[in-house]
């Protein structure tokens, strides 16, 4: 059974403990070091991995004390070039190349951002149940066949955007950056609506902005479109 932690969420920093049972995994490093002890309960030694999408800091900030811990940490090549890091810790991964790390088998695939190489994961375990991971993506361009837990970013809805510049609250030069480098709302629903969600057991909306989202309305517009259970990272 998977189990899913959200340690960190957002543009201040994400880190998320996901495990089967068997080998826990952590997806993001991008919390203070000791924030992130503290959230797997000082227990590190316990953690088979750390995936990373790509290089930014929110999510990238403490992988290298990560390594310095003896975890090992898997990311592309243009993020491990990105951050300087170096070691046999570091683990270089490609889109479509699987990986596996104890019980999961791991599928990075391709995503829409402004960082170099950035990936999402695909995350199998021997039990059948399949995780899919996507944040820091504009679009996701692959459909995905019998998910059974689902975390998306879902940053934004342009409807808020749109006010938010209007009032001067949002610049109208960020505006376009954060349409080509987030998911909204809108393109959640269009990406959930692609794909097979029969077997879904839980859907996790990670990664809201501070301003341009509404947690409230998105986890309940997302519930009503999907008929699944819905969580707020």
């Amino acid at each position: 059974m998977i189990e899913v932690k959200v340690l960190a969420s957002g543009s201040s920093g994400n880190a998320y403990l996901i495990s089967d049972g068997v080998t826990p995994l952590l997806l993001e490093a991008g919390i203070p070091f000791k924030e992130i002890r503290r959230g797997l309960n000082f227990q590190l030694s316990g953690i088979s991995g750390c995936l990373l999408s790509h290089c930014h800091g929110d999510h990238s900030r403490s992988v290298k004390d990560m390594l310095k811990a003896g975890i090992d940490c898997f990311a592309s090549a243009g993020t491990i070039e990105a951050l300087g890091l170096s070691g046999h810790r570091v683990k270089p991964i490609r889109a479509k190349e699987q990986q596996k790390i104890g019980s999961w088998t791991v599928l990075p695939f391709a995503t829409e951002h402004d960082a170099t190489e950035p990936l999402g994961f695909l995350l199998a375990n021997k039990a059948g149940e399949k995780l899919l991971y996507a944040t820091d993506t504009y679009y996701i361009r692959y459909r995905f066949r019998g998910l059974t837990h689902i975390m998306v970013e879902c940053n934004y809805s342009l409807d808020i955007l749109r006010a938010n510049v209007a009032s001067g609250a949002v610049p109208a030069e960020m505006k376009s950056r954060i349409i080509r480098s987030h998911m909204s709302l809108e393109t959640v629903k269009g990406f959930l609506l692609a794909n097979d969600l029969s077997k879904v057991e839980a859907i996790y909306l990670i990664h809201l902005s501070d301003g341009n989202a509404d947690a409230a309305r998105f986890k309940r517009e997302i519930q009503a479109l999907t008929g699944k259970p819905v969580y707020i990272g």
